[in-house]
């Protein structure tokens, strides 16, 4: 008597346990596409190759990234958070373009807390967190040698965040990720004829004032450094914009893509 309770339980329970399943399923697949998609469009900020201005529009991209408008409309959403879209009425989404003020507002606040890590840094880093710092700073100057620009940024932006990472604070780590996610968007818009980059003894001559344990020494190349990179921008409105395909600008074309 009781298997078949058991049988008759299980047999009414099945369908309806396998469609939560599926259900489950179906939802963590769409989370995945969000922050696939997402992590994507974050990264070509980073690699500075959509350019400030630029619509996003929601079918190219759900085409580009062979996902639903739904999709793309939730990752343009939290785009929008990180301040690195925005939305006009009527008109639709667009790459951020960040004003030369927020721009002068973003390098003012990098220096602050750049300068607070690295004191950190002084007190906190042991020799081997210094040592993984030299080894990511050799391969950024090696990409620098190698003439790969795109490899070389993202390293310079990785030294940064993981230097933050390494002293412990997740409250500065935060900010500073923050700050630099939308650095790019300001190069992009304000940059001068040149390519603003690290000098390419900045990190090392800090990491070295980490070891020495010379905590003013250290904020002061820092603070150096970040002005450095401010000083090679043209405070002027303005960027030009020379594409608006969507997915060759992503690197998702892979028959036109001049990247």
């Amino acid at each position: 008597m009781s298997e078949n309770k058991n049988e008759t339980a299980d047999r009414s329970e099945g369908p309806a346990s396998g469609a939560s399943q599926a259900r489950r399923r179906a939802g963590s697949q769409a989370i995945d596409e969000v922050q696939r998609v997402f992590e994507s469009l974050r990264n070509a900020v980073l690699d500075q190759r959509l350019p400030p201005g630029l619509q996003l529009k929601e079918q190219a991209l759900a085409d580009a990234f062979g996902v639903n408008r739904a999709v793309v409309r939730q990752v343009l959403s939290r785009l929008e958070v990180f301040r690195l879209v925005s939305h006009e009425p009527n008109r639709g989404v667009f790459v951020a373009h960040p004003s030369a003020a927020e721009g002068r507002d973003l390098f003012t606040a990098r220096r602050f807390i750049e300068a607070a890590i690295v004191e950190l840094a002084v007190e906190r880093l042991r020799d081997a967190d210094i040592e993984r710092l030299r080894a990511l700073v050799k391969r950024e100057q090696q990409a620098y040698a190698d003439g790969d620009l795109r490899k070389a940024l993202r390293l310079s932006i990785d030294f940064h965040t993981k230097l933050a990472d390494a002293v412990g604070n997740t409250v500065l780590a935060a900010f500073l990720d923050e700050i630099v996610t939308r650095t790019p968007l300001v190069v992009l818009a304000h940059r001068k004829a040149s390519q603003p980059t690290c000098a390419l003894s900045d990190h090392a001559q800090i990491l070295d004032a980490i070891a020495a344990r010379d905590v003013e020494r250290a904020k002061a190349l820092m603070i150096e450094h970040v002005g450095h990179l401010q000083g090679r921008l043209a405070l002027d409105p303005g960027a030009k914009r020379s594409d608006s395909n969507i997915a060759r600008l992503l690197g998702l074309d892979a028959v036109d893509n001049p990247i």
